[in-house]
Parts: structure tokens; sequence; C-alpha cells
């Protein structure tokens, strides 16, 4: 099976195309801020990105013939997980989508390609997907929902990984996911649902390298009306500009860990305070799994940090078994997804997304 994975980023274009799970052409098509700058909204570029895959496509000599095409998923309504048949109200949502993102660009390019050559598009576990319990949306304030935000890609994928590793599917186990990246979500998978998540992009959970995480509510809103500072400059602390970068000036993990074996005290501070702030977080999942977990996976590009990773583990030892799957392999996720539909292995899911409120 001959797959093309569309993963359109802020500042580039990943492409790769797969026979059956194995990757024989990559290539990351990269947008200078100088060219995107001539766009003032992220749907303006969709010709534009579209003309850089095909050309890419071209310049590798890999004729437009694919079994299927899958592209990111991107901000949609919240919807349940899973791999969908991209459709008109799947483009339609994107294309109207409240926050502009280039990923929302992916489904309609993959699509139109898909419908030209006549194979099916499709998208997979976006970050929106959904699968809350409904105890986990009471926020203690009816008109805030709490919302379902994470890497929910690359969470169940190594999720699926570990459980083939262990000969087991995945709806068998219970699992907390903890995804260490620029954002970090920790999310609890039970029987192949996941039940409860903190939201890794508007202000919950864990401070990140670039995130607030969940702030003190009454702090915040006094600062909100001290006058200081705009509504937008509000939002880049919650998200862009908190974090490790609030109090070090760096979002670079490993730049951190140099400084705390050089013997610097306030970066050793600060980079114990967020790996705290994640073990609680796991703790919090573990309940929302009855105190019942099988394994804590740690994931994504902080996982590589042996450094970190023992910090987590003098936490979270005794809890569950811990598995550690660094990195995140977006494009083989999302090859996996197309090819477990094509071999009847994963069920077609369909958009019907999820009032929250």
């Amino acid at each position: 099976m001959k797959i093309l994975v569309i993963n359109p980023g802020s500042t580039s274009t990943k492409l790769a195309v797969y026979e059956d799970l194995e990757q024989v052409w990559r290539e990351s098509v990269f947008h200078s801020a100088k060219e995107l700058a001539r766009f003032h909204h992220i749907n303006e570029q969709y010709e534009y990105r579209r003309m850089h895959v095909l050309d890419a496509l071209q310049r590798a000599g890999i004729p437009m013939a694919f079994d299927a095409i899958i592209g990111r998923g991107g901000l949609l309504r919240p919807t349940p997980g899973g791999v969908y048949q991209i459709n008109e109200q799947i483009k339609y949502d994107l294309w109207h989508a409240s926050v502009e993102h280039a990923s929302n660009l992916a489904a309609p390019m993959a699509d139109e390609f898909a419908s030209q050559i006549g194979c099916p598009s499709f998208i997979a576990d976006p970050v929106v997907t959904d699968e809350l319990r409904d105890v986990a949306r009471f926020s203690g304030i009816p008109e805030i929902p709490r919302q379902s935000v994470f890497h929910a890609l690359n969470s169940r994928a190594v999720s699926r990984r570990y459980a083939a590793s262990i000969q087991k599917h995945y709806e068998e186990l219970d699992l907390v996911v903890a995804h260490l990246g620029g954002g970090i979500s920790v999310s609890a998978h039970r029987h192949g649902k996941v039940v409860d998540v903190n939201n890794a992009l508007d202000g919950e959970g864990p401070f990140s390298p670039e995130r607030a995480g969940t702030i003190p509510a009454r702090q915040l809103v006094d600062l909100c009306f001290s006058g200081k500072y705009t509504q937008k400059e509000i939002h880049k602390m919650l998200n862009g500009r908190g974090g490790l970068l609030a109090y070090l000036g760096t979002t670079d993990v490993q730049t951190i860990v140099r400084w705390v074996h050089a013997g610097n005290v306030r970066h050793k501070q600060v980079l114990e305070a967020m790996v705290y702030t994640v073990a609680k977080q796991i703790g919090a999942m573990h309940v929302a799994l009855h105190g019942h977990t099988d394994a804590i996976i740690l994931t994504g590009g902080i996982a590589h940090n042996a450094y970190v990773v023992s910090l987590l583990r003098e936490w979270i030892e005794g809890l569950a078994r811990i598995v550690v799957i660094p990195g995140e392999d977006e494009m083989g996720a999302l090859a996996m997804n197309a090819l477990g539909v094509l071999k009847g292995e994963l069920p077609l899911q369909k958009y019907e997304a999820i009032d929250n409120g």
C-alpha cells in the first residue's frame, strides 16, 4: 500500500511517502517568514503550499499515484479520536475554524489530490480529539467547560506501539501518556478511549517550555484587570511566552540541563518545578483510571533527555511501570492509521462534532 502523508506546520510542510509502514521518501518544505508575511490568513496560504507539495513530489520523481492520502488533523470542532474519511463537513469546519493553524490546510489539500487520482483521503486523531468522561467536563464554572486539546496523534500512536510490544491490544490497557514537548499533555487512556487530559493549549495542567499551564485563577484575573497588559499579551503569557521561557528566557531544555550541571541554582529550581507539575498531573490521571494503570508512557522531544526523565521517575516510581518512548513520529503515526483502515484493521469514524457546553 502506497500512502502519501501531508503535515503542514507553521513554517514548513512535511511530506512523506510510505509503502505499508516503510518510509521510502521524506521532505520538509520550509517557508520563510518573508514568504508567509504576504498572507493575512492561513487559508490564503492554501494555493502557495499546494504548489510547493506538487513541486516537491515532481522533483523527487514521485508520480501522483497512491492507495491513500492522509493529512494531519486540524482544529476541528471537538470529536472522538480515530481515522476519518475527509468529507465536506470536515473541510468546511477547517476552512471556518475559529483558531488559525497551518494544519487546517492538510485535509482540503489531501482530499483535492485524492479526488484527482481516485483514492481515499483521511485524517486521524486531531488535536481536538474529545473522549472525555462527562464528569471530566465540569470546571466549576458552567460557562467554562473543560476542553480536550492535546497531542492526540502521538499519544495514541505510542500507546498502540507499547501494546503491540507486549502482545496486547491498545483497547485492553489502561495507560497514562505524558507527552513532553513545547507543550505538555498528560492523558488517561482507558480501554482505547482518552477519558481525561489537560488542555495543553489554553492554560491547564503542567507548565512547559513555552506554556504557563494552570494559573491561580484570582491572581490571573487581577493581572488581566491591572491595566498593564492587553488581552493579546495575556494570551501570549499563557501560550508562547510562559513556562520555562518566562522564568529562564529559553525553551531549550538541553541548554537548561547544561546550566544545572554547571551548578546554576535558579535553572535547577525552575526545571525541577516543571517536572513536579508534570508528576502531579500524572498522579491525577492515575486517579482518573481508578488507581489502576498498566503503564506510564513518557514521550515527546523532552523524553530524550535522561536527566529530566530521571527527575520525573523520582516522583512517579511505584505508580505503575514506566516506559520511555521518546520523540514523536507524526508522519509514521498518520501512515499507520491510513494503513490500518486500508487493511480493515481500524474502523472509519463518522465526523460528528461534540457539543460539550
